[in-house]
């Protein structure tokens, strides 16, 4: 028997890891290893956007040609997203957890040796196949393994990595590379992914996968040897069972990606040269908005899991979205008193909390057989489409500065909040092999 496997008394169904009466060890384990794992993808996407600054200086790109490094990475994702989802349900949640971990640390780390606009564009593209792989192999492992009734907020859980990841990124960015220079900071990125790859080696695989696969309800063809398969397995998002769903779900990132983007791409830019702050003091002011994220995420799981999905996400949209209009289009209006301000932008990070439910949520909507290529699509995609925002903020900012740009976000943000009402409620939905 597998290890992953729970006992099993005769002639019983499977016990599977999700069916347990309380969260265990083996539970914590999984959750550790993805979120640790998650921390340091986003911090290897996230660190160049702090370090842009120094980058651009030395090589005398355009604002414009950033931008394109920029949505190049988030582009990329779109594609590991889609990949490394088909290779999970083929090969296993544990493998490919390992596989994306290498790759994005070998974008971060080649970024760091880069002396061109080519260069960086290709490592960042590399970065950007390995986070978009990451979050969505992760994500279908916790919520294939944790009982329904806790599902939300353990998904959510996961999802603080992400600004934790930004938090170590403004650090590293903001206040080391003074210090020790651009470039050794995508060196140093390399060294926590190392140690995470390690740890992973302890983990079991997915039961319910396993199960799956035992039964024939899995994809078991070879990546490299069946093409069509892939396709095939791509296209099944696009059957009559999934594609009610896949698109809703598309769309719904579509939007809460671009209330994100169009909030973190250029934030460190609007506060240190809109708004005259320090590279220092903007990293500290960033670091008040990943606060209230982290926050944001642990509130929203619990949230969730208690009056569900839907009215979860209508309530953080709003969240964001004030605090976004306070900070871009009424700055002036609070300019005298920074604790109000720090307040709004502790109220942006939080709003962005509504992404600790994309896990839980797309868990709970797709079999098997298709979860993490789901999952991993639909938000991955959301997120490729993103190499446009950069773009589109620079160029409104040529006539309404990057707080004019930067302000569209709370628009994205209540879409997303209304949108999500097309939705049923799923909140304590059980996940069998079949489902």
């Amino acid at each position: 028997m597998n290890e992953s496997v729970m006992p099993q008394s005769p002639g019983s169904a499977p016990k599977f890891l999700n069916e347990s009466e309380k969260v265990t060890t083996l539970h914590l384990r999984i959750l550790g290893m993805c979120w640790a794992g998650w921390v340091f993808d986003f911090y290897d996407l996230i660190l160049f956007t702090f370090l842009l600054i120094p980058i651009a200086a030395e090589y005398h790109f355009t604002n414009l040609q950033i931008s394109y490094l920029i949505g190049a990475s988030l582009a990329a994702t779109a594609i590991g997203g889609v990949i490394f989802g088909i290779l999970s349900d083929r090969y296993g949640r544990k493998p490919v957890l390992q596989w994306t971990i290498i790759t994005y640390s070998a974008g971060a780390f080649l970024s760091g040796i880069a002396g061109s606009f080519w260069l960086f564009m290709i490592f960042r593209i590399l970065t950007g196949l390995g986070v978009g792989g990451e979050w969505g192999t992760g994500q279908t492992y916790i919520g294939e393994t944790f009982p329904a009734k806790v599902r939300g907020r353990y998904c959510a859980m996961m999802q603080t990595g992400a600004p934790l990841g930004i938090a170590l990124a403004s650090v590293v960015g903001g206040m080391l590379m003074p210090v020790i220079g651009w470039r050794a900071c995508f060196f140093i990125s390399l060294i926590p992914a190392v140690l995470v790859i390690y740890i992973r080696k302890r983990l079991p695989e997915s039961d319910l996968w396993l199960f799956g696969k035992q039964t024939g309800k899995s994809v078991q063809k070879t990546f490299f040897c069946h093409g069509s398969e892939t396709l095939q397995q791509f296209l099944l998002l696009f059957s009559k069972e999934n594609r009610k769903y896949f698109i809703l779900g598309l769309v719904l990132a579509i939007f809460d990606m671009s209330a994100y983007w169009l909030t973190y791409s250029w934030m460190p830019s609007y506060l240190h040269v809109e708004r005259n702050l320090t590279l220092t003091k903007s990293a500290l002011w960033i670091l008040v908005t990943q606060t209230g994220g982290f926050l944001g995420y642990l509130v929203f799981g619990f949230l969730a899991d208690r009056v569900g999905r839907r009215p979860a996400y209508s309530f953080y949209s709003v969240v964001m979205a004030l605090g976004l209009v306070m900070v871009t289009i009424f700055w002036d209006s609070i300019a005298m008193y920074p604790t109000i301000i720090l307040a709004f932008m502790f109220l942006v990070g939080f709003g962005t909390g509504m992404f600790g439910g994309f896990g839980s949520l797309f868990s709970e909507l797709f079999p098997t057989s298709v979860r993490n290529t789901a999952m991993g699509s639909a938000f991955n995609l959301a997120r490729g489409i993103q190499f446009l925002t950069p773009v589109i903020i620079s160029i409104i900012a040529v006539r309404y500065g990057l707080g004019g740009g930067i302000s569209l976000a709370a628009f994205f943000a209540l879409l997303t909040g209304i949108w999500i009402w097309t939705f049923p409620e799923t909140k304590g939905r059980k996940l069998h092999a079949g489902n």
